[in-house]
């Protein structure tokens, strides 16, 4: 079986054009204004890749775990920020496809496929932390069941306020549901009675305009339900997990290859005017380097394994995935430390792209679920005990 699909890498060359030319010259501007990145997401929603993950048949291009590592990657090693939007628009979009009825085929899917509609997801609050799949937010139905109504506040809404619609989790609305029962609706962005907090200032990823949302008694349509009441904790192993933990783990190992690229720019650019003796000649560095690429080839092949595992449905691939982003954003960091100290004085400046690649890279350990909480899910998952 091919590495990449002729079909996949046709998506991720067009991609590619647009990165060197739309996305990487104004990262750097992104990350300084800490603005939403609406080029790099309008670049590609009409080159069609915002349809990755909408079925074929809807128009969309049908893709799963491997090209949205792969693309997160190849857009993360650019920008990060813009890496992060696309990629919770497109774990949206999964989400959305998971349990699509046929309105959510033509009013958010088709629309998606064709360039015309940006989604994402809004589960994280303040009061659960981590915990995302335990959503305080409640959810009520009316008396004739045509209409829910939404109260509560989300909290680290990325694409938020830009985006055409919502994924929100909430409490599940019948009285019976016990603890962990949770509902999944998509919420269009003009709905009434939604108010945005101010935009996050964030130490990196500066650009995904992740924002708090508060919903006061927020209408939305019944049918904009996924599946049943109270039913979405499928949902968290099976659909938001494996896509959400993947575009982070492509994101993060963009991050890290961006850092080996500057390691690898300093030392073979670098010479000293008093001997004229190139950084690279240096066997420390040289040592230091090598153990920086070996770490990034071994996050690869994990990260490329585990995706083909879970496109393949095989039974042990959780574990995979689980372990992708923690170790991903381990190695980000790690070398992301590495670069900071081969590039020097001319890296420890402020806002240098050294500089932010480790701020970045540091987001990696704290955005949900965490580093420590993966490797809990690993350990028992492995363990053959129940996850949550």
């Amino acid at each position: 079986m091919p590495v990449t699909s002729p079909s996949l890498q046709s998506l991720l060359d067009r991609a590619s054009s647009i990165v060197d030319s739309v996305i990487y010259p104004m990262a750097e501007e992104v990350d300084r204004s800490a603005s939403w990145p609406e080029h790099s997401m309008r670049a590609l929603a009409e080159a069609g890749l915002t349809g990755l993950q909408v079925p074929t048949r809807l128009g969309g291009h049908g893709e799963g775990l491997l090209a949205l590592a792969k693309m997160t990657e190849l857009i993360g090693r650019a920008c990060p920020s813009s890496a992060l939007c696309f990629g919770m628009h497109c774990v949206g979009t999964a989400v959305i496809a998971a349990k699509a009825t046929p309105l959510h085929e033509e009013q958010y899917l088709r629309p998606i496929a064709e360039g015309r509609h940006l989604t994402t997801l809004a589960l994280s609050e303040s009061g659960t932390g981590a915990h995302f799949y335990l959503p305080e937010t409640e959810l009520a139905a009316s008396t004739d069941g045509a209409t829910f109504t939404i109260r509560g506040t989300k909290q680290f809404v990325t694409n938020g306020s830009k985006a055409d619609s919502y994924v929100v989790s909430t409490r599940a609305a019948s009285k019976e549901a016990e603890a962990g029962d949770f509902s999944c609706l998509i919420v269009d962005a003009a709905t009434p009675n939604m108010r945005w907090l101010p935009q996050w200032d964030g130490f990196g990823m500066r650009g995904n305009s992740s924002r708090g949302l508060a919903f006061e008694d927020a209408p939305v349509p019944a049918t904009n339900l996924l599946g049943e009441d109270g039913d979405e904790v499928w949902y968290v192993f099976e659909v938001v997990a494996p896509y959400f933990l993947m575009a982070m783990a492509g994101t993060y190992l963009g991050v890290a290859q961006s850092a080996l690229d500057a390691a690898e720019a300093q030392l073979r650019h670098r010479s000293y005017a008093h001997s004229g003796a190139a950084l690279r000649e240096a066997e420390v560095l040289q040592t230091r380097y090598a153990d920086m690429w070996i770490a990034v080839e071994k996050t690869r092949a994990l990260v490329h394994a585990a995706a083909r595992r879970g496109d393949n449905g095989d039974a042990d691939a959780l574990p995979f995935i689980l372990a992708c982003k923690a170790d991903a954003g381990d190695t980000a960091i790690y070398l992301a430390n590495e670069a900071m100290t081969i590039c020097g004085g001319a890296a420890y400046r402020d806002n240098s792209r050294v500089a932010q690649i480790l701020r970045d890279a540091r987001a990696s350990h704290v955005m949900s679920p965490t580093t420590d909480i993966l490797k809990l899910w690993i350990g028992r998952s492995l363990l053959g005990m129940p996850l949550l």
